[in-house]
């Protein structure tokens, strides 16, 4: 049942630049009833609660970064949880965790669900953490109710999904379906030369189970908008139909450090000049390109980084997103030319290089529909919507259909210690979850 004192009718908004005049309804495909369950929304944030406890800052973030301490008591707690609920664990060679509960078909593919417990760098509590635990509530919500499902269930924490620690993003289920190679994934090294794989051994968490796709009948991912746009329409669950593209260029000017008294303006050769004229052209790029079109410059190193010397090398990150593949690729290359021009007025050597290159990923329609379907029975409002962000579905979508459910973030907020959602929107979501992997199972 919707818990957050919405309109219990069932309504489709949609935001005018992606869809205008479209009306989306479905008709339910199974004609038998299903069985009554229900979720325990104060265990729940019982849970939710305990479980931001680890790694919680002063502001009312958290900060448990990938195979760091506080990660590895994360996921002990998770572990812990999920045997209390009955739930056969498994730890693959990535320390993704698995959490299965049997059905009554025994040689039938799973129903997978999940999302990730590693946070960024003092980061929010909802990130990642609400799909983990909201998979677990979902679990639970079929054991009170006695309920033996027809296909197993699954819910899953992947690893590494933030890419803050270890890049890049997304590690853990990359390698499970097949994008990345196991070794690549271990050889990869944070800011203090750390292995991953080290890391992953140092935690307890490099599990016997092999890293490798299996058969899955779908994959579902509740998760926080981390964006604007439900919040502002007062919607409180959106079925995500894909999402955008992206590209990742690392950019190094090399120029001249001076004395930032002595030298006179016309001699300088500034690295952070150009870097500036860049950061302009990321604006100017995204306004004329396209109305989806995104651009960020996101890490910036500045060397020697002084008060009093005109900077010599600057390296910096460019992230562009957008649905239209097209779009993304065109932005990449005005940026190419832009680094250029930069580098030439202020007589700088220059590197451009694309780090990681992801094409706009739609889900699988059948997938979108279920989670439609899912929001008309739970009675609240809905949407469909893009995702800007990047989630371990993306992979997921090449190995089995996949679709998401995104619950609002107040006033757009994440990757921050303020990241905020309404409690009665997550409950919204999960029973969303609920019903749509309850229909998946039956199928």
């Amino acid at each position: 049942m919707c818990d957050s004192g919405r309109a219990r009718a069932t309504h489709v908004c949609q935001p005018v630049w992606r869809y205008p005049d479209a009306i989306f309804k479905t008709t339910p495909r199974n004609s038998y009833p299903m069985p009554s369950v229900s979720l325990d929304s104060e265990r729940f944030r019982r849970r939710f609660d305990t479980f931001n406890k680890i790694g919680a800052t002063e502001r009312g973030g958290v900060n448990r970064p990938s195979l760091s301490d506080e990660n590895k008591a994360a996921r002990d707690t998770l572990v812990e949880w999920f045997r209390e609920a009955g739930l056969e664990v498994r730890i693959d060679a990535m320390g993704n965790i698995f959490g299965r509960r049997d059905g009554t078909e025994g040689d039938a593919t799973p129903v997978l669900f999940g999302s990730h417990i590693d946070s960024q760098y003092n980061g929010g509590r909802y990130d990642g953490v609400i799909g983990v635990l909201g998979g677990l509530e979902v679990i639970e919500a079929f054991n009170d109710a006695g309920v033996t499902t027809e296909r197993p269930l699954e819910v899953v924490a992947w690893s590494n999904e933030e890419g803050v620690r270890f890049q890049p993003d997304m590690l853990g289920s990359g390698v499970y379906c097949d994008i990345f190679d196991l070794n690549y994934a271990y050889e990869r090294e944070d800011k203090e030369g750390r292995r991953f794989g080290d890391e992953l051994e140092r935690i307890g968490y490099k599990g016997d189970v092999p890293c490798e796709t299996d058969d899955i009948h779908c994959y579902f991912e509740m998760h926080v908008e981390q964006g604007p746009f439900l919040e502002q329409q007062d919607i409180p669950v959106a079925a995500v139909e894909g999402v955008f593209g992206f590209s990742w260029l690392n950019v190094t000017f090399e120029g001249q450090a001076n004395h930032a008294g002595p030298t006179p303006m016309d001699m300088r050769h500034d690295a952070f000049v150009a870097t500036a004229d860049v950061t302009r052209a990321v604006r100017r790029i995204t306004a004329t390109e396209g109305t989806d079109l995104v651009g960020t410059v996101g890490s910036v190193d500045v060397w020697p980084n002084a008060i009093n010397v005109i900077p010599e090398t600057v390296e910096f990150t460019l992230d562009f997103r957008s649905y239209d593949d097209a779009v993304v690729d065109a932005a990449v290359e005005q940026i190419r030319e832009g680094v250029a021009h930069a580098a030439e007025r202020e007589g700088l050597e220059y590197e451009i290089e694309e780090i990681m290159r992801v094409d706009a990923d739609p889900f699988d329609q059948d997938c979108i529909d279920t989670v439609v379907e899912a929001a008309e029975t739970v009675g609240c409002e809905y949407t469909r919507l893009v995702s800007g962000a990047g989630h371990d579905a993306n992979y997921l979508n090449k190995i089995a259909p996949t679709s998401m459910i995104f619950v609002p973030s107040v006033d757009g907020i994440s990757h921050r210690e303020s990241e905020f959602t309404e409690w009665d929107d997550i409950v919204t979501g999960t029973e969303v979850l609920l019903n749509a992997v309850q229909e998946k199972a039956a199928e």
